[in-house]
């Protein structure tokens, strides 16, 4: 049966709000220390796409469970997604997520780390609800997607220091650092709802490559996003000295004069007044076009995995979500 595209946004938008209801709930008002769970619940009241809880539970639908009874794993991983902004945001030093204060900057660095903290446990009391669920297989899921994006992002504040980064060690750092939470949602709706191990894998690569496309559309929009609900300062990354796909892809077509440009202000960091020369440069230099090219190709190996699973509804919905990633402007 061929869904719309308008059900296919409703399903979508009907997940999402599964999430956004219960996530509130998760820690009640009354809790004390406030020091504590004041932050916790700022971080949970916060915005934002839902985009991993939203794909656990497609995969989980794809083979026949109903959402809601996937539900405490889909909120344990946007739990988890939200610990590492609270960490990574302390890591990069910024001052703004989603269009409000950090928690750091809210409170401070202490307290951001224990609401980490917090939310990193949290995610694992959620895990354990989710009934008739293999546990041990799931934990052990869990557990290596934990490794390896610690992984990805002991590697990205690495390039940091290094002169030289290869696309190819780029693309080893973000299968870490992005890829493997959206493959792990992925395998796990699939596990929960009673997928093969065929399909286990087909899962695994479309994480892999929906995770590059949208870590490279987000070093696209952090040079060249318009919209107001991107939520951070234009060109962020390059003010915190970070070797982005497009800067990268880039200094393989730069000459030594072009290189010891970027460089030398990467080593530095860049000031908020460079960055509009920057993105000239990147774009005279071809960078943001290879990342737009790279968007595409990625998405489109992520449609041939997803064209490998069951052709259902639930799968369709999956395939517009794609579509809308191609899209996206913040």
């Amino acid at each position: 049966m061929e869904v719309t595209r308008q059900e296919a946004a409703a399903q979508v938008t009907r997940l999402r709000r599964l999430v956004e209801q219960a996530l509130p709930g998760l820690v009640e008002a009354t809790r004390e220390p406030a020091e504590l769970y004041e932050p916790v619940r700022y971080v949970l009241s916060g915005t934002g796409k839902r985009m991993r809880p939203v794909l656990l539970m497609l995969a989980a639908e794809l083979y026949g469970r109903p959402a809601e009874s996937v539900l405490p794993a889909a909120l344990a991983v946007e739990v988890f997604h939200a610990f590492t902004l609270v960490h990574d945001d302390i890591m990069d030093h910024a001052a703004e997520r989603r269009g409000r204060p950090t928690v750091h900057v809210k409170w401070d660095e202490a307290t951001a780390l224990l609401c980490g903290d917090y939310l990193m446990g949290l995610s694992y009391a959620l895990l354990g609800q989710v009934e008739n669920a293999p546990l041990a297989r799931v934990l052990a899921m869990f557990h290596r997607m934990v490794e390896r994006l610690c992984e990805g992002q002991a590697l990205d504040k690495a390039f940091e220091t290094r002169a030289h980064v290869s696309v190819a060690e780029y693309l080893q750092m973000v299968d870490g650092k992005t890829s493997a939470l959206l493959e792990l949602c992925l395998q796990l709706g699939g596990l929960l709802g009673g997928a093969d191990e065929a399909d286990l894998r087909a899962l695994e690569q479309l994480g892999r490559n929906l995770g590059r496309a949208f870590q490279i559309q987000d070093d696209l929009l952090d040079l060249t996003a318009t919209s107001p609900q991107w939520g951070k300062p234009i060109g962020a990354d390059l003010m915190e000295g970070k070797k982005t796909f497009p800067v990268l892809a880039a200094l393989e077509q730069a000459g030594e004069d072009e290189r010891a440009w970027f460089e030398e202000r990467l080593r530095r960091r860049f000031r908020s007044e460079e960055v509009p020369e920057a993105r000239q440069r990147l774009e005279r230099l071809g960078g943001l076009e290879a990342a737009r090219r790279a968007v595409d190709r990625y998405l489109q190996e992520a449609r041939a995995a997803l064209a490998q699973l069951p052709d259902r509804p639930p799968g369709q919905a999956l395939a517009w979500f794609l579509d809308q990633l191609a899209q996206r402007r913040h």
